[in-house]
């Protein structure tokens, strides 16, 4: 093993969270360092570039309203960002219906009885949620009471069981209220007839900031700033988090064939909450580690296919929701920026839920270019002639899985991590919590702030107890 130079604050993880929170740290002219297993920054928010085509895991939008993060990206990429227009749809029976919804779209697509249908079932839930309220538990408990039955039905079970691998009833609803924060169907048709004088909703906008050259652009620029001073070591695996019960005293992390020991005197944790209790050394206790057994997170697969054609779609994202097509959602990167291909190329970007171990995930690279390639070319968005190329990218822990019930097992972790005095937690997984881009960036920003804070009052303690003897 090898001892590294004892630092001053590490950070676990190089995601959007781990990142801003050492870069306000690094500015604060603390000194960092940074570990990341895989060998790229920015967690699911980075950018993958596949013999010139740059593509997302997932297209992520950046919309905040928190001026500290907007200030942060505009002076990390300026003249880089440009404003992309929302242009998202959903693939049902056959049929294109626009998102946020549109009204005339909405009863082509769905047809008469069906759109009559549920707003029917959209007014009998919200008027038995007025007369007889009841605690709303589940995902399928949120969905019914703020759109009713009928939508439910037809959209919302069969894309939530594909996105999380489980039953609705499942799901916890904190998820659904903390994802669409205040959205109901009232407020989608407010949105669609009156346009700008409807609700403002986050998931509703309908432009958002993107840099030129895809969205991990905003993780490289803060790595490229942590560096002038700190550093950023990638393909470090966490092995151990020693600690003596009462503060964490350093980290073991393994570097391809050796294995690294880094002290330090403060630690940022924006690893998977279950990892980073399964690395501590000694053990947490036995409720601690079973209470992060019955914690999961769903892993993901990106199926991208690269194409000789100049654009495959007119759309930022497409939903599909029913089972018998793999992915639940495409993005196509050209149209967010035309800097994401090759002059005269286009790719579009799939996305697998899954577990790891299942069909999905064993799956070989060539099984599942071919089956997107054959499911996308029946849909009609390319000819075979036209691919070119396809990659597959795995993503272990992608998105934490919010069962029934995750709220107390997660605060058990979290209640007993808050006992070391040294450690701050950030960012979605290592918090155990949906996070937007902002959101994660912001707990980064919190969980820095903490840290200096403490360093502060430590360097302040004994000027005191100087004046006080003297």
């Amino acid at each position: 093993m090898t001892t590294g130079k004892p630092c001053e604050i590490v950070v676990l993880g190089a995601g959007l969270a781990g990142l801003t929170g050492a870069y306000a740290l690094a500015r604060a002219g603390r000194d960092v360092s940074v570990l990341e297993g895989s060998q790229q920054v920015g967690g699911l928010a980075r950018t993958v570039n596949h013999g010139g085509f740059r593509f997302d895991l997932g297209g992520h939008r950046l919309f905040t309203h928190d001026a500290r993060i907007e200030a942060l990206v505009g002076e990390l990429l300026g003249e880089e960002l440009v404003t992309v227009p929302r242009a998202s749809r959903i693939c049902l029976r056959g049929r294109w219906i626009d998102y946020p919804l549109r009204p005339g779209n909405a009863l082509t697509g769905l047809g008469l009885r069906t759109s009559a249908a549920i707003l029917l079932g959209y007014a009998r839930s919200r008027l038995a949620h007025r007369l007889r309220p009841a605690p709303l538990v589940s995902l399928e408990d949120w969905v019914v009471t703020h759109f009713g039955r009928p939508l439910f039905d037809l959209y919302f079970r069969d894309y939530s069981e594909k996105v999380w691998g489980i039953g609705c009833r499942d799901i916890s609803a904190q998820w659904m209220a903390s994802r669409v924060q205040g959205l109901s169907l009232g407020a989608a048709v407010r949105r669609a007839l009156w346009g700008k004088h409807g609700p403002t909703l986050p998931t509703l906008v309908d432009r958002f900031l993107y840099p030129r050259l895809g969205i991990g652009r905003i993780a490289e620029r803060l790595r490229e700033e942590i560096e002038l001073d700190g550093k950023v070591l990638t393909g470090a695996h966490i092995e151990h988090v020693h600690h003596d019960g009462r503060r964490i005293a350093g980290i073991a992390a393994r570097c391809g064939d050796k294995t690294i020991d880094l002290p330090g005197c403060e630690f940022l944790s924006t690893i998977p909450l279950t990892r980073l209790v399964q690395a501590l050394q000694p053990h947490a206790p036995p409720e601690v580690r079973a209470a992060a057994a019955q914690l999961r997170y769903r892993d993901l697969v990106i199926v991208t296919v690269m194409l000789d054609r100049k654009r495959a779609t007119d759309q930022t994202w497409i939903y599909f929701p029913e089972k018998d097509i793999p992915f639940g959602r495409l993005h196509e990167p050209t149209n967010w920026s035309a800097a994401m291909a090759p002059p005269g190329c286009t790719m579009l970007v799939t996305e697998r839920f899954c577990f790891r171990g299942d069909s999905t995930w064993n799956a070989s690279d060539a099984e599942l270019v071919g089956d997107t390639v054959q499911h996308l070319e029946r849909l009609g968005f390319f000819r075979r002639d036209e691919v070119r190329d396809g990659v597959v990218v795995r993503i272990p822990a992608a998105y934490p899985l919010f069962e029934v019930g995750f709220e107390a097992r997660s605060r058990v972790l979290c209640d007993y991590l808050a006992r070391f005095e040294n450690l701050q937690l950030a960012g979605r997984g290592g918090l155990f919590r949906y996070y937007n881009m902002d959101h994660a960036m912001a707990s980064g920003f919190a969980a820095a702030e903490a840290i200096l804070r403490r360093d502060t009052q430590a360097r302040a303690a004994p000027l005191a107890a100087n004046e006080n003897a003297l």
